[in-house]
């Protein structure tokens, strides 16, 4: 699997995309900083531009990888290799690559500005965190699309539909629910809505680590009330750690028994 990882990570390094989406976050960071002297809005505007550019761009990426090295994948089948180890190999070195990028990219240019002297270093922490784990969750979403069907146009469409339910769809899904059922408590609700949509649940650990929950209103309230403890902390990166776990185990299920 290391090899195979290897390969991935130098084929996904000598691609241009790779360095374009390494220089968009650094160009984007230095812009940033140099309009806004203040790191702590920085990191904001940068969580607004991550949270939905993120997954956007690992879901393509492990769409796109899937499908154009799918030659190259029926012939190490046809090896004595594991299907499991194959896969896997291709999916941590094609998240370690965005993650890298994104790292990078953004790391470079709040470094430069003294991050270290700043009190916005944990708020970054958390923003590059929080995006690492949105680009693990989305490629292993992609590639479980791309497992499930062997035509590219409807690979490609199911997976930008995917993005967009998760991003745009089931927010006001959940809004009209919010409206409709206001007579109700929907605290729970609330809380268990949010830990469903990947997405949501990283934009509001971002939100009440910057401490500005009270935009939320009273929804903001119940969230901090849970999210901003510690056990809520905890409880959030969990949830995300299983986002990344079931798409994973459910990768190697179908690469099991998918007949190539």
């Amino acid at each position: 699997m290391l090899k195979i990882l290897k390969y991935s990570i130098f084929d996904l390094l000598r691609s241009r995309w790779s360095y374009v989406y390494f220089f968009f976050y650094l160009l984007l960071g230095f812009v940033l900083l140099f309009l806004n002297n203040d790191m702590n809005k920085a990191v904001i505007t940068l969580m607004n531009i991550i949270i939905v550019l993120t997954p956007l761009i690992g879901t393509i990426f492990g769409i796109m990888y899937y499908y154009n090295s799918k030659e190259f994948t029926e012939l190490l089948l046809a090896q004595p290799i594991k299907r499991s180890k194959i896969f896997m190999g291709q999916y941590i070195g094609i998240s370690l690559s965005l993650t890298l990028s994104l790292v990078l990219g953004l790391g470079i240019p709040f470094i430069a500005y003294g991050l270290f002297k700043s009190a916005a270093i944990f708020d970054f922490t958390l923003l590059l965190v929080v995006g690492s784990f949105l680009n693990f969750i989305f490629v292993a979403l992609a590639y479980n699309i791309s497992l499930s069907t062997e035509n590219k146009i409807k690979g490609f469409g199911y997976a930008i539909l995917m993005w967009l339910f998760l991003a745009v769809i089931y927010d006001g899904l959940f809004l009209i629910s919010l409206v409709l059922f206001n007579e109700y408590p929907l605290d729970k609700f609330s809380l268990v809505a949010t830990m469903f949509n990947p997405i949501d649940l990283s934009r509001i650990l971002i939100l009440l680590k910057l401490d500005i929950s009270a935009l939320l209103g009273y929804t903001g309230a119940v969230f901090k009330s849970f999210f901003g403890t510690s056990l809520g902390m905890i409880s959030s990166m969990g949830v995300l750690t299983l986002w990344v776990l079931f798409p994973v185990l459910n990768i190697i299920r179908k690469s099991n028994k998918k007949d190539f």
